[in-house]
Order: structure tokens, then sequence, then C-alpha cells
């Protein structure tokens, strides 16, 4: 049995809340990078952008990071672009300690980008990095022993549930 602490239709209306806030921080931008961390990060990316584009046609650009969450040493992107001036924000399913947002970060800062945020959708309280998302669709205080699984299916965001 699952201890589901987000819902399909709960996690919709965080990711849609999330966008609305993307949109009042970065209004007078031309074009966000969305930065999802491979597997679940990129679908909540793909989420990001599509809410974005309902909202207000919002111009952005998805690439993927890969990186191994466990033990994080090279970082890939999906393309290779200038991030010179641009916004990025760096999206994953989870943060835990920070570790692996904060590796993702890694490529951008061989550049000079405008800004870099990050977004997730479950925050948890146990910090071991300087890493503080400026998007979270719930924050949670668990005990080291527990877990969090965001569940999705294709591009669906299904629920999360905590073990």
């Amino acid at each position: 049995m699952k201890n589901y602490i987000l819902t399909q239709e709960v996690a919709e209306n965080k990711l849609r809340r999330m966008a609305y806030e993307i949109l009042e921080n970065n209004s007078g931008e031309g074009q966000l990078i969305l930065a999802g961390i491979r597997e679940s990060g990129s679908v909540i990316a793909r989420n990001i952008q599509r809410h974005l584009e309902e909202i207000a046609g919002f111009a952005t650009r998805l690439i993927t990071v890969t990186l191994d969450k466990k033990d994080p040493g090279p970082v890939a992107l999906s393309e290779p672009l200038s991030f010179d001036d641009q916004v990025i924000i760096v999206i994953d399913d989870v943060a835990n300690s920070g570790k692996t947002l904060l590796y993702a970060m890694k490529p951008f800062l061989e550049f000079h980008p405008k800004k870099i945020e990050c977004l997730v959708l479950v925050e948890r309280s146990h910090k071991a990095f300087p890493i503080q998302p400026d998007y979270k669709g719930l924050s949670l205080s668990t005990t080291l022993q527990e877990h969090i699984y965001v569940e999705v299916d294709g591009d669906v965001v299904k629920g999360a549930w905590l073990e």
C-alpha cells in the first residue's frame, strides 16, 4: 500500500501553480531554458513547459540534464547551447540533500547566465548542500529513513508517495 502525499490531480495543480510563479518572476524575459534532470525531472519540466505555453504562450527551450544521482561525476546536457545571458530553471522531482541540483548546475556555470533557478515537485528538509529551490510544489519534513518517490507514466505525473 502506497502512502500518497500527492495525487495526480494535486500534483497537476501544483505544477500549474509553479508555472504561474515562474511567469510572475520572469515576465520580462524573452525565453526560459527548462533543464529537466533525467528521468522524472524531465517529465516535470515538460509539464511546466506545457503549462507555460497554455497560460501565456511563453517561449521555453527544454533540455535534459543527465548525471548519476548517487555518485555525480560528469554531467551531460542533451544539446550544446550558449547559456550566456539566459534564465535557466533546473528541474527535478525531489530535493533531498540538494546534491543532485547542485551538480546539475555545473555545466551552466561555464557560461554567464542571467540567473539560475531551481524547481522541485517535493522538497525535503535534509539539506547538506546550499540549495534552496525557488519553486516547490510541496515541502515536507521527513526522517532520514523515509524516502519519497514520484511516479510518472509517459508525460503524466501520477503522484508521489512516502515510504
